[in-house]
């Protein structure tokens, strides 16, 4: 579906309540919950729209989408998975207590294989100077994180799950999807129809942590010298 713009659109308030619906009802989906069904491809436009018309540094628009259906490559991107994991695994070992870490072995952290798509975001930074980027150089990093936001919302708006897998080597990603030097991994996401949404984040229903509220980090006018201490 082509979007209408019309000059200075207003929205009413089913349309803010259904935006907060869709923002509380997103969720980062694990390998265990993708069905193997295709997305369409008029669905499939949709998400990437969204992606295009996200806030961007100077407008620069220093994105750029990877789509991924080959089982080949996806297999390549899971043994990079599979390596980073066993690190971390042994990074956090010295961090965690043993319930945690019996519960970080069990934990499904990721969908590759299973999602029917996979979808690489990079950055392209620009050759020449960007407004508003010159004093806060991640700006244009941040704008694909922006991008990334839009997708996952829209993907969520089509009941089509997302997960973004972060432990992954970047520079094995580049090589294994033949990157440009010049482009940096942003995400690496997983997306497909699931079976189910859960009602709340996989993770805070695990326990793992717990939803911070409002009052732990909203700070008026500036911080106190004791606020964390």
């Amino acid at each position: 579906m082509t979007a209408r713009f019309e000059s200075n659109k207003q929205f009413d308030a089913e349309a803010s309540d259904l935006l907060s619906q869709i923002i509380q009802y997103r969720r980062d989906v694990r390998g265990n919950r993708f069905l193997p069904t295709p997305i369409e491809d008029s669905a499939l436009k949709q998400i990437l729209d969204a992606a295009l018309h996200a806030p961007s540094v100077g407008f620069s628009q220093p994105w750029e989408f990877v789509l991924i259906k080959d089982k080949a490559t996806k297999h390549k991107i899971r043994e990079s998975f599979n390596t980073e994991n066993d690190k971390a695994k042994d990074t956090l070992s010295h961090s965690l207590d043993k319930d945690k870490q019996t519960q970080y072995q069990g934990l499904k952290l990721e969908g590759i294989e299973e999602s029917p798509l996979n979808l690489a975001v990079f950055y392209k930074p620009s050759k020449q100077p960007v407004l508003g980027q010159t004093s806060m150089p991640d700006m244009g990093r941040f704008s694909v994180v922006c991008a990334v936001q839009n997708m996952w919302l829209m993907a969520r708006s089509l009941n089509i799950g997302m997960g973004w897998v972060s432990i992954l080597n970047p520079d094995d990603v580049k090589a294994i999807l033949k990157a440009p030097k010049d482009r940096e991994l942003i995400a690496y996401l997983c997306v497909g129809y699931v079976d189910k949404f859960y009602d709340k984040p996989e993770l805070e229903l695990q326990k793992w942590e717990a939803r911070k509220n409002a009052e732990q980090v909203i700070i008026k006018e500036q911080y106190l010298n004791d606020s964390f201490s």
